[in-house]
């Protein structure tokens, strides 16, 4: 599938000189020493390929950052970003407004479950995690049952870095090195102890991960707990697929104990299951639901959190007059990136992109567990067009094998997206059936020749 990329964005260079100088930028998520003694730089984009400096082109294997699903340099988002600059480019959303988020939201509204129709606009993924979670506890505190103000995450679970989503995120990696965090925060187990490598799509039914949250509740009382937050399909965790029948387990407990469910879906909303949301795909329904990313095609940082009415409207009605929630963003519905956004969802739907996804989704299974055999590989999992690909970790050094493979692919042409020994791939979903065999072929040979 081509894009409608502008010719002359294509030939772009990004700006890049050979005195570039790297030092002043703290690169986030990164290994700066490493980064800055052996820089691999990106200068323009295109469809499913970034250019580098020197004119090599690589395959997108990971949509950016999960975000690009729509593929790269889309001319109508440009265009829509360059007439919105024209004509406002900033316009505050406190006790003010102007129309481009209404019209964002409302067309948001059609495409998420039913009755999460009052949308709450953030920066980031990060931001729409922390967003939510005190949209849990102000519910809770609106209905006069202040005493729920815990939080329950799961391990291995990723909702950001800032505060709040760090406490209720289960990366170790990412918690050990800030002691002070939200307090009253447990964790649920993740869903990948029992599971059976190589599966192709939802591991085999499993509820007793879920009821965990009985023993919570029996531990903590029902009564303190205000939300369980987890993402459907854990995407940076490394691809962990829930076992059939989990969801809605979960959705059935946090119902019966009056605990507001929240699902983290700035991975895998527009399209990357093959539904505009994980919600759609698994057929159960949070309270609050939080998106990013793809929102906007990943070229302007946004992202929403879709409230249900009742949440909203407890909140709202039952509020002191004056602000009802004294939360959020200078830039919560900025003007570029909702006309971004609008943009996005006319690609989204004209090209009928989440439909394209669910229909390669049976390729894509079939294409990534071709890789079973290879040198280092542990397991392979996979649901929608997104694949974990674990390798055995070097004795002496965890991670360092997939870093290597990160770097090989790179200088080969293909961007993968690497966690610890785990290989991530999620392409735009625009991508073809031979770009991805090109993908597996050019990751196997890396794989090949890994020690």
């Amino acid at each position: 599938m081509s894009t409608d990329v502008a010719p002359q964005q294509r030939q772009d260079d990004g700006g890049l000189s050979p005195d570039l100088d790297l030092s002043a930028f703290w690169m986030p998520f990164t290994n700066n020493r490493a980064f800055k003694a052996e820089p691999r730089l990106f200068a323009s984009a295109d469809g499913m390929h970034y250019l580098t400096p020197d004119g090599r082109k690589v395959l997108d294997g990971t949509a950016g950052l999960w975000c690009v699903n729509a593929g790269h340099g889309r001319t109508r988002i440009v265009e829509a970003i360059q007439k919105q600059a024209a004509t406002l480019d900033f316009a505050p959303t406190f006790q003010l407004g102007h129309p481009r988020p209404f019209e964002l939201a409302t067309r948001l509204t059609a495409i998420m479950p039913e009755g999460l129709d009052r949308i709450f606009f953030t920066n980031s993924g990060s931001e729409s995690a922390d967003t939510a979670l005190k949209m849990a506890l102000a519910y809770h505190r609106a209905r006069g049952d202040g005493s729920r103000v815990r939080l329950i995450g799961r391990q291995r679970g990723y909702h950001g870095t800032n505060l709040g989503g760090t406490s209720v995120g289960g990366i170790g990696g990412n918690r050990r090195g800030f002691a002070a965090q939200v307090w009253g925060v447990d964790h649920l187990s993740h869903t990948h102890g029992s599971a059976a490598p190589f599966t192709k799509g939802m591991q085999a039914a499993n509820t007793d991960l879920a009821d965990e949250l009985e023993t919570l509740v029996s531990l903590h009382g029902a009564d303190t707990i205000a939300a369980v937050i987890i993402e459907p399909v854990a995407g940076s965790a490394g691809v962990l697929i829930p076992p059939r029948g989990y969801l809605e387990r979960l959705r059935e407990i946090t119902s019966r104990y009056g605990i507001l469910l929240i699902f983290d879906e700035v991975i895998t909303a527009f399209g990357r299951l093959g539904a505009a949301t994980a919600a759609e795909y698994f057929g159960v329904t949070p309270d609050i639901l939080t998106v990013a990313k793809g929102l906007t095609n990943g070229a302007v940082p946004m992202g929403a959190v879709a409230a249900s009415r009742a949440v909203h409207d407890t909140i709202v009605n039952l509020s002191p007059p004056g602000i009802e929630f004294l939360h959020g963003y200078t830039y919560s519905g900025h003007p570029l990136a909702a006309a971004a956004g609008i943009a996005a969802l006319d690609i989204y739907e004209e090209e009928g992109l989440f439909e394209r996804s669910a229909a390669l989704s049976g390729l894509w299974e079939q294409a990534v567990h071709a890789m079973i055999g290879l040198p280092h590989v542990i397991d392979i999992r996979n649901l929608g067009i997104v694949a974990g690909i674990e390798l055995a970790p070097r004795p002496d050094a965890p991670g360092a094998r997939a870093m290597e493979a990160f770097h090989r692919c790179f200088d080969d042409g293909l961007l993968i997206r690497v966690t610890g020994d785990i290989i991530a791939l999620s392409p735009p979903l625009i991508v073809e059936e031979a770009q991805i065999d090109e993908m597996v072929t050019r990751l196997s040979a890396v794989l090949e020749n890994i020690k």
